[in-house]
């Protein structure tokens, strides 16, 4: 995005009411590749904030389009809506790609400094910025609400997310905090490839022995 774009989202941002809520879920596959959902709101009084947001653009379908436009992921889904029940205005972008890396190449994740490399001892190390300007949108921390979560493919051994379930990491930052980037950061053991779940023995088992059961059957 922009410097001038930037700059106009952040001077209208202040004439709204609502904060911004972010939240990016990101599926990291072994090799890198993987998909990305992102969901945003605010709440807004339809009478009098449709002007400012429909300037802001990021509730406009066709400029998310144009935003989100690379050569280094495929949009999969892109959906705006209203929902007058609790007076908010979304958005979602759903994405694939083929290395998180090269995200560092397309516009909208230019400056989060995507890494994902192999550590010591078979492990992958993944880190990322995470800017107070998220995703190019250009809201500034006092009005933002940010959620990350990672679903990591291996055996996570460290990580400084807020939350942590089972292969599942959470990072939130909120309007209190400071306005310096933090870093997201993630160790882990990848799963084997090769490696086939125990239940799939146990399904195979069971079937050898019901072709056999059957068989018997017909014999007699």
């Amino acid at each position: 995005m922009n410097i001038k774009k930037l700059l106009l989202i952040v001077l209208l941002s202040f004439t709204l009411s609502g904060c911004l809520n972010y939240t990016q879920v990101t599926t990291l596959k072994i090799d890198g590749s993987g998909d990305m959902y992102i969901h945003y709101w605010m709440k807004v009084d339809f009478d009098n904030d449709t002007t400012v947001v429909n300037r802001l653009g990021i509730f406009n379908a066709d400029s998310i389009r144009n935003e989100f436009a690379s050569d280094y992921s495929k949009i999969k889904n892109i959906e705006v809506y209203n929902d007058y029940a609790d007076s908010t205005i979304h958005g979602k972008v759903e994405i694939s790609f083929s290395s998180i890396d090269s995200l560092n190449l397309a516009e909208p994740f230019k400056d989060s400094q995507f890494s994902y490399k192999d550590g010591t001892d078979d492990t992958k190390v993944f880190k990322q910025v995470a800017h107070s300007f998220v995703t190019g949108f250009g809201f500034e921390n006092q009005k933002l609400s940010v959620k990350y979560i990672y679903y990591i493919p291996g055996k996570i051994l460290t990580h400084n997310a807020n939350l942590k379930e089972n292969n599942k990491l959470t990072w939130e930052y909120n309007s209190g905090e400071s306005n310096r980037d933090k870093n997201i950061e993630v160790t882990f053991i990848p799963y084997k490839l090769k490696e086939t779940p125990v239940i799939i023995y146990y399904m195979a088992g069971l079937m050898i022995i019901i072709v056999i059961f059957f068989l018997f059957r017909k014999k007699k």
